[in-house]
C-alpha cells in the first residue's frame, strides 16, 4: 500500500519505519521545523533509523494526496486545528488512521469525533491503540495492540494488513471504549509516576484495581461497554504506562513528585482535565482522576493528593 505517516516525532517516525518494514511504500511527513529538519538530514533519531526507501517531505499536500492509508501521530490537543489542514484536500477513498491517545481538552470529544466534525468519512476512520513501546518494538520485543473503528470492515482491513511477528492486532469492536480507556490509562500513568516517585509504588495495585473500575463507569455513561475498560486499550496497557522506565507520563508523575520537571509529551495532564470535565458532566464518580488532575492544577504536594484519596468515605469494593 501506499502510506503516509503525518508526524515524525517518536511514534510518528516508529509507524512509518514498521510500516515500511511490512513491505509498503512509505511517505514520512513532518512540518518544517528541527526534529524534521534533523531527520531529513540524518535519517536517524534516538528511536530509529530510516532506510533510504522512506521518503521525507515537509509538504503536506503531497504527503496526503499520495496514499492510500493516513496515518495520524501527533499531540492529540493539536489533532483538530492540523485536520482543518488535511481535510482541505480529497479525502475521497482513503483511510484515516488515528495513532494517538486524549481527548480534546476544549470540548471532551473523543479524536474520531474531531475527526468527523472536521469533514472525515465515518466509514474511513480508525484508531489504532494499546500498549507497546518503540524501544521494544524495535528489538523485535512483540507486544498486542487493537485496531478499532465505526466500519467493521475496515477494523479488519488495517489489522489484518497491519500484523507482523513484532505486533498482533485484535480487533475492536467498542470505538467509544476504546478511545476512552486508551486515552485515560495515561491519566492512570501519571498517578503511578507520583507513586514511584513517593516510594509507594505498593498503592500501584489498588490503582490498577479502582482506575479501570472508574474508567468503566465513564465509558458506560458515554455510550460504551464498560467491559473494554479491562481489554488492551486500557487495563491491557497499564504495564507499559504504569511500570515502564519508556512511560512518558509515568516519567512526568515521578519527576512532578521529586519536585523536578519533565519536558517531553505526556498526553495525560492534559486528559486529566478534559476527562474530570466529561464526568462532572455525566455524574461520574472518578475519584483518581479528580485527585491528579487537582494536584497538577493546584500543584498540591504528592502527599496530599494520596490524602484526598484516603479519606474518602469506605465503599463497597466492586461496585464503590
Amino acid at each position: 500500500m501506499n502510506i503516509s505517516v503525518l508526524g515524525c516525532g517518536r511514534w510518528g517516525s516508529f509507524l512509518a519505519w514498521y510500516t515500511h518494514k511490512l513491505g509498503n511504500n512509505v511517505v514520512s511527513y513532518g512540518p518544517d521545523d528541527e526534529i524534521f529538519k534533523s531527520l531529513a538530514a540524518t535519517r536517524v533519531n534516538e528511536y530509529v533509523r530510516y532506510p533510504d526507501e522512506i521518503l521525507l517531505t515537509s509538504d503536506l499536500q503531497f504527503a496526503v494526496l499520495s496514499a492510500e492509508v493516513i496515518i495520524i501521530s501527533i499531540s492529540s490537543q493539536n489533532l483538530r486545528g492540523f485536520l482543518q489542514k488535511v481535510c482541505a484536500f480529497d479525502l475521497t477513498g482513503k483511510k484515516i488512521v488515528l495513532c494517538m491517545k486524549g481527548i480534546e481538552e476544549g470540548t471532551g470529544k473523543r479524536l474520531s469525533e474531531v475527526s468527523l466534525e472536521c469533514g472525515v468519512d465515518k466509514n474511513q476512520i480508525a484508531v489504532w491503540v494499546g500498549p507497546g513501546h518503540i524501544q521494544d518494538f524495535v528489538k523485535g520485543i512483540p507486544n498486542c495492540m487493537v485496531i478499532d473503528a465505526y466500519n467493521p470492515e475496515l477494523t479488519k482491513f488495517l489489522a489484518n494488513r497491519f500484523k507482523s511477528d513484532v505486533i498482533r492486532f485484535y480487533y475492536g469492536g467498542d470505538i467509544i471504549g476504546t478511545e476512552v480507556g486508551a486515552a485515560t490509562k495515561n491519566i492512570m500513568g501519571i498517578v503511578a509516576g507520583i507513586l514511584d516517585g513517593m516510594n509507594y509504588a505498593s498503592l500501584k495495585g489498588p490503582l490498577m484495581a479502582r482506575g479501570a473500575r472508574e474508567v468503566a463507569r465513564l465509558i458506560k455513561a458515554l455510550g460504551g461497554d464498560g467491559l473494554s475498560a479491562y481489554g488492551l486499550c486500557h487495563l491491557g496497557d497499564y504495564e507499559a504506562t504504569l511500570f515502564s522506565q519508556f512511560s512518558h507520563n509515568r516519567m512526568w508523575g515521578e519527576a512532578y513528585a521529586k519536585g523536578g520537571e519533565f519536558k517531553k509529551l505526556a498526553e495525560g495532564v492534559a486528559t486529566a482535565r478534559a476527562v474530570q470535565k466529561l464526568a462532572e458532566e455525566r455524574g461520574v464518580e472518578m475519584p483518581i482522576t479528580a485527585a491528579v488532575n487537582t494536584a497538577i492544577r493546584d500543584r498540591l504536594p504528592p502527599k496530599e493528593m494520596i490524602k484526598v484519596l484516603f479519606e474518602r468515605d469506605t465503599k463497597i469494593e466492586f461496585y464503590g
